[in-house]
């Protein structure tokens, strides 16, 4: 955090010093009981419903705090610990976060997406890293709660910040774009994930849609040509810039020519007229995409493509991302336990589709969470996409993941199909099967630990 004067943010809340001395500067700022303290010299913002332990605040001093509790209260304050009394402490805040926002005139770019934004978050940090001080969100920690130390991580060393938006209810990403302010804003695709608290798809669209409106003007908005849900966000009172990135439809960013290969994918990328060769670790054509938007997100801060494309050479593919490992009897395990929604779960199984051929495939399918009401809606569209496979063997984990399996017998499938209510069992089943000649992908929700931990298990680890 850029070094901030005690006086000086006296100053600017327009508050009232009710103890301590304004004559410090803070180095960290927080919000009490969302954010753990952790450093002297952090202002902590109170509200005047929060309990405070002064003991706690005191040891970690100096420490100062911006709080609407009455006075009273506040005078309760020990030696080590400065205390400004505003009127509210939301209007505080935000003029807290305005003033910061305002002492960097970055490149600041914001991802959001169903799948995707991690890994392209990280490509950018990567490509620029080398020769920038980049300040990242840290891998899916993407709550709006996070975004203030986020913000306060930029100082005066920073050259961009690069900040994922989560998305867990309508008006998420509204609120983390009021506080990034970005410059440049990235979609990476739509597609079905939180219906519980955007209600529907439509409702799901709308709320990604508003990284549109945290965009200034001067912004620019660089999209999934292909996408298209993508497509359904109207962009018509966006006087900005947009860049789209594709591989089916005409793009600024065009990839073609795509080629798995040894440990990645091979493409040519084709932009301003001119043609690159390119090659980025990970497979699947879904990794093409996240590579073509952190390729238009350098190029707009000033990086050339080229440089880009060399960078990305060296990028290390993200844990529990379609992660590759030796496994149990030689087998391969695809450990892709990160997200699971039908995003996801398509991309997967179509690098199923290239990588699989002549050999015996097995999938193990974990519960989709955050659907709502569409819950069986799309389990069984993963079953019917899983039906039409060539599959040796199903095993679904979880009662909502059943749904899956009952609808790929349904729908006639090849496959054995195993059905549990947890992990327990499954290996039994698996171990004698596992050979040089099996193809294991595992999926399952990010909250599962047991599906995790069951990944681990099917690895050769020693």
């Amino acid at each position: 955090m850029q070094q901030l004067a005690v006086k000086d943010i006296l100053n600017l809340l327009q508050g009232k010093l009710v103890n301590g001395s304004e004559l410090w500067n803070v180095k960290h700022a927080i919000y009490y009981d969302r954010h753990e303290l952790t450093h002297a010299n952090t202002l902590i913002f109170i509200n005047k419903n929060d309990s405070i332990n002064w003991q706690a605040i005191n040891k970690k001093g100096p420490s100062l705090v911006i709080s609407d509790k009455p006075m009273a209260e506040l005078k309760n304050a020990l030696d080590n610990t400065t205390v400004i009394r505003v009127r509210s402490i939301v209007h505080a805040y935000w003029t807290f976060i305005e003033y910061y926002r305002d002492l960097f005139q970055i490149p600041v770019v914001a991802l959001t997406g169903t799948c995707g934004k991690t890994t392209t978050k990280e490509m950018i940090k990567h490509i620029l890293i080398k020769d920038w001080h980049v300040q990242a969100s840290i891998s899916s920690k993407n709550e709006p709660r996070q975004s203030l130390p986020y913000l306060t991580g930029i100082d005066d060393t920073t050259k961009a910040a690069v900040f994922e938006l989560g998305l867990g209810n309508t008006g998420n990403i509204k609120h983390q774009c009021m506080i990034y302010r970005p410059t440049i804003g990235i979609i990476t695709n739509i597609g079905v994930h939180h219906l519980d608290g955007c209600k529907n798809l439509e409702g799901y669209i709308k709320a990604k849609s508003e990284i549109v409106e945290g965009l200034s003007n001067e912004g620019t908005l660089i999209i999934n040509a292909d996408d298209e849900n993508t497509k359904k966000i109207p962009l018509q009172r966006f006087n900005g810039k947009i860049i789209r990135f594709g591989i089916k439809e005409q793009a600024d960013f065009t990839a073609s020519n795509i080629q798995f290969t040894e440990n990645g994918m091979k493409f040519q990328l084709l932009a301003s007229n001119k043609k690159y060769s390119a090659f980025i670790p990970g497979y699947g054509e879904h990794q093409v995409y996240n590579a073509l938007a952190a390729i238009a997100a350098v190029k707009e801060m000033g990086m050339t493509i080229q440089y880009a494309i060399s960078r990305l050479r060296t990028f290390n593919q993200m844990a529990r991302h379609l992660e590759f490992s030796t496994g149990i009897g030689e087998s391969t395990i695809i450990d892709d336990t990160w997200t699971n929604n039908p995003t996801s779960i398509e991309a997967a199984l179509k690098v199923l589709d290239e990588i699989g051929k002549d050999k015996k495939v097995i999938l193990v399918l974990g519960d989709i969470k955050r659907l709502g009401n569409f819950e069986k809606k799309y389990h069984r569209e993963i079953g019917t996409m899983v039906a039409k496979r060539n599959i040796h063997m199903l095993i679904t984990i979880g009662e909502k993941a059943e749904e899956i399996a009952t609808q790929a017998i349904k729908e006639g499938t090849n496959a054995k199909v195993h059905i549990f209510k947890d992990v327990t069992g499954v290996l039994d089943i698996l171990k004698p099967i596992l050979d040089s000649n099996t193809l294991l992908l595992i999926k399952g929700p990010m909250s599962s630990r047991s599906m995790i931990e069951f990944a681990k298990s099917l690895k050769d680890l020693e």
